[in-house]
């Protein structure tokens, strides 16, 4: 699907220029678009608009509904979520870059989000 505008299935080629929301927005924009809604710690504006709407069903389609993490271990979940490989908080320029996003399960997902990290031990206790 390409107009004169040059959206091309809501991904991000070059200098070409991507339409969202009836916006026009460069790669280099939606970057800096997604660095701003981070700075204000609210991603929702992001997650609600219709390149990231276009870009997570396009992942979807392209890995069949399926939980990437469960199907790696020889098992089936039904994907509830697009996840960024790579943080969207550390690498914005990634934001939609098909090449980072895995489709996941909702357990697979939050599992990834809510590892327990090791904390370390504040005092020398012995038993």
């Amino acid at each position: 699907m390409s107009n004169s505008t040059g959206y091309e299935g809501g991904q991000p080629h070059g200098n070409r220029t991507i339409v969202s929301n009836s916006m026009e927005l460069s790669p280099r924009q939606i970057t800096q678009w997604v660095k701003q809604l981070i700075r204000q710690g609210s991603m929702k504006p992001f997650y609600n608009s219709a390149i990231w709407e276009h870009t997570k069903a396009q992942v979807l389609e392209s890995q069949h509904h399926e939980c990437q993490a469960c199907k790696a271990q020889g098992k089936y979940a039904p994907a509830e979520a697009v996840h960024h490989i790579k943080f969207l908080k550390d690498y914005p320029e990634l934001a939609l870059d098909t090449n980072n996003l895995v489709c996941l399960c909702k357990e697979c997902h939050y599992a990834i989000h809510h590892r327990a990290e090791c904390k370390p031990q504040l005092n020398k206790e012995r038993w």
